[in-house]
């Protein structure tokens, strides 16, 4: 046998027959692993089976030595196979088991096994996720039951296709997922999926598709709901593809392809969409865009990010207004939307997601995003508004994400950001907010990353600091801070991996005997005194990547340790000291 075929053959098939012989599910875990699921034994089946125990060869809980047969799918264990037993697969499943109605496999590389196309009884295969090379085997065309085929790679390479007609041989086949499978040498795919009306699901993430801007003489697939051409090479007008035909459709994702130009009046036709994904193009004509998005009344999730849209972020949501309560994403980041963000904004009660990211929104953040008290995501940062971060916040308790940085608000940090219990990403970097931290930001335990950088803050820092016990990342470099941090401030920073101080008064005191509870990999403390001497608590820092102390008052030689602590990093700064000593060789 062809050694890459052996591969496959080394995943275990685990296979349960129920009582009649309807419903059998063959599932392939990782190389070591077989688990059987309840139902009684027919004799054909169970000769099988006690044909393949012959091949196991490492049955670790014992949970096969006392079984002769009489329960085909009874209890569940780990076992391992020779690689001579699978082999003989083709026998062991092809044949005996022609009743086999469902297959899932996860393991190792190698081709798709062909044999599968023998199996007449098959209507469900899922063989994501395995490192697939070589061709897909045309066999799979004699599975006539076959409903759901998904062969998605998950590293898109290694598998392809030159001919995919084989699927017109599947006339109940509802989910086809090809993700991953190269299939740029096939310029008719579209007029071979026309040729399966009863598709539901069409799944073509990264085929390497260069075109849908085929034309139809006429529309088939008058069940398709799902189409996703994610990652692909559609460089054409986006008026021209030809799905704005398929007016079932639920889901629709363009994502990162090169699709220009102006939307078709088609698209407000398309009322049953619930997720439309049209982010990472080159869209930048909204146009008529309103009078389209007015008609979608089951729309959950719009994404236009990463395009180079224009126009005015209040028309855009006007044409929101048909179910604004139905609204649960809008990714509208990476444009150049203009004007205020209005408070209609508030009517989209179930919005979980805002992402408003780089734009050109000027004004105050309005009163009616408050409302949304679903809301988890939320950034409007690299835009230009103004005014206090309101105290309002405090009603958004279900958010996880808050940044708003970039922008010009002024005012200080409210303590009401304290109520925030979920939040784990606060930043407000690079704004003009002003006076001291508020202890009640450092009562948020669940911060992993936390970034006031680039303000007017001023004060000392809170010794409550210490509580954020999960934080990973914080910056509160370029501010006007001042005061002492002691090891009370790094008390709980279990996890804390890169921290930014810099550009402060800040004076850096801990015990010569203080043990870090931390492993940094980034330590930017430009301008903190740490000085005179190099401070004992510096060698405990081993495996940083990038480590600055210039400007921190130390004079004094290069202690012994420092070099060999320090081996690891990429980046050192020790200017504007009074350092002295040998580098070394």
């Amino acid at each position: 046998m062809h050694r890459t075929t052996s591969l496959v053959f080394t995943t275990l098939l685990i296979i349960c027959i129920a009582s009649f012989s309807q419903v059998v599910q063959a599932l392939a875990l990782q190389p070591e692993l077989v688990h059987a699921h309840g139902g009684a034994c027919i004799p054909a089946e169970r000769a099988a089976l006690l044909s393949f125990k012959k091949g196991i060869t490492n049955d670790g809980a014992h949970v096969l030595a006392s079984w002769h047969g009489q329960d085909c799918c009874g209890g569940g264990a780990s076992v391992a196979a020779t690689e001579q037993a699978m082999s003989s697969s083709y026998t062991f499943v092809a044949v005996q088991f022609r009743t086999l109605t469902t297959i899932n496999m996860m393991g190792p590389t190698g081709h798709i096994p062909q044999f599968l196309g023998s199996m007449e009884n098959l209507k469900y295969i899922n063989l994501s996720g395995i490192p697939f090379t070589g061709r897909v085997p045309s066999q799979l065309g004699n599975l006539s039951k076959l409903q759901h085929l998904d062969l998605g790679q998950v590293d898109y390479s290694g598998l392809s296709s030159m001919d995919i007609t084989w699927l017109t041989k599947l006339p109940l086949l509802q989910h086809l997922s090809m993700s991953g499978i190269d299939l740029s040498m096939i310029a008719d795919w579209l007029h071979t999926l026309n040729m399966i009306p009863s598709l539901r699901v069409i799944n073509l993430v990264a085929c390497s598709l260069d075109t849908a801007s085929q034309s139809l003489p006429y529309l088939n697939l008058t069940k398709l709901e799902k189409l996703d051409l994610s990652y692909n090479n559609l460089d054409h007008s986006i008026a021209s593809s030809w799905f704005w035909k398929v007016t079932t459709l639920k889901y629709l994702s363009l994502r990162l392809n090169q699709l220009f130009g102006k939307f078709p009046d088609a698209l407000g036709n398309m009322t049953s969409l619930k997720v439309l994904d049209l982010s990472e193009n080159n869209l930048n004509k909204t146009g008529n865009l309103k009078n389209l998005l007015i008609n979608l009344c089951h729309l959950g999730i719009l994404d236009l990010s990463h395009n180079s849209m224009n126009g005015d972020i209040v028309v855009l949501m006007e044409g929101l207004q048909c179910a604004p309560e139905k609204l649960q994403e809008l990714h509208f980041s990476d444009n150049n939307f203009m004007g205020t963000l209005p408070n209609v904004v508030g009517e989209f009660s179930s919005l979980n997601i805002l992402d408003m990211c780089n734009n050109n929104l000027v004004g105050l953040i309005p009163l009616g995003l408050w409302n949304l008290v679903r809301l988890t995501y939320l950034d409007l940062s690299m835009n230009q508004l103004n005014g206090n971060v309101p105290t309002e916040i405090a009603a958004l308790t279900a958010l996880t994400y808050l940044v708003i940085f970039s922008n010009n608000l002024t005012g200080s940090i409210p303590a009401e950001l304290g109520t925030l219990k979920h939040l784990t990403t606060l930043s407000l970097k690079d704004n003009k907010i002003i006076g001291p931290i508020p202890p009640e930001v450092m009562h948020l335990t669940s911060l992993t990353a936390l970034d006031l950088s680039s303000n007017h803050l001023n004060g000392s820092v809170p010794n409550e600091l210490g509580y954020l016990k999960d934080m990973v990342g914080l910056d509160l470099s370029n501010n006007n801070l001042s005061g002492v941090i002691t090891e009370e401030h790094f008390a709980n920073l279990k996890s804390l991996k890169n921290i930014y101080l810099s550009s402060n008064s800040l004076r850096i005191v801990v015990d010569s005997d203080w043990h870090s509870p931390f492993s940094l990999q980034i330590a930017d403390l430009a301008s903190c005194q740490i000085g005179p001497l190099f401070p004992a608590w510096l060698q405990q820092l081993r495996g940083i990547t990038h480590l600055d102390i210039s400007s921190t008052g130390l004079v004094d030689k290069f202690p012994g340790w420092f070099w060999y602590t320090f081996s690891q990093a990429t980046y050192l700064d020790m200017s504007n000291n009074q350092i002295s000593g040998s580098l070394p060789v």
